[in-house]
């Protein structure tokens, strides 16, 4: 069986942070509020999934995939970002870190556009 790699020219990322214990509602209801709006005004994100740590509730990673170097841009740029930013940046313990990734393989594939 073949591996199941990105297509050339995706993006993979993943962001993690750390926030604030009297936080945790108010990032919870940004980050709802902000994936909401990526799932149906990015098409470009082919991905985009927050995760909670189980043990300590107040990390969180970030996995996204964007179609290319545009998705990202316009992503990047756009008003959700930066209200997102402007509640979420605050209440971390340290910068945001951000990762770039190339996929090896997966078990599965996820929604593409054509």
């Amino acid at each position: 069986m073949a591996a199941i790699e990105g297509n050339a020219g995706e993006i993979h990322e993943l962001a993690s942070y750390e926030i604030r214990p009297e936080a945790l509602p108010d990032v919870l209801a940004a980050i709802h509020e902000f994936v909401a709006y990526v799932r149906t005004q990015e098409p470009g994100a082919l991905r985009y999934e927050v995760w909670q740590e189980e043990e300590h509730p107040t990390r969180f990673v970030h996995l996204f995939v964007w179609r290319d170097e545009e998705a990202n841009r316009i992503h990047g740029e756009s008003a959700a970002v930066k209200k997102f930013a402007g509640i979420l940046y605050p209440q971390c313990l340290a910068p945001v870190q951000f990762v770039g990734y190339r996929q090896v393989d997966a078990n599965a594939a996820f929604r593409r556009l054509a």
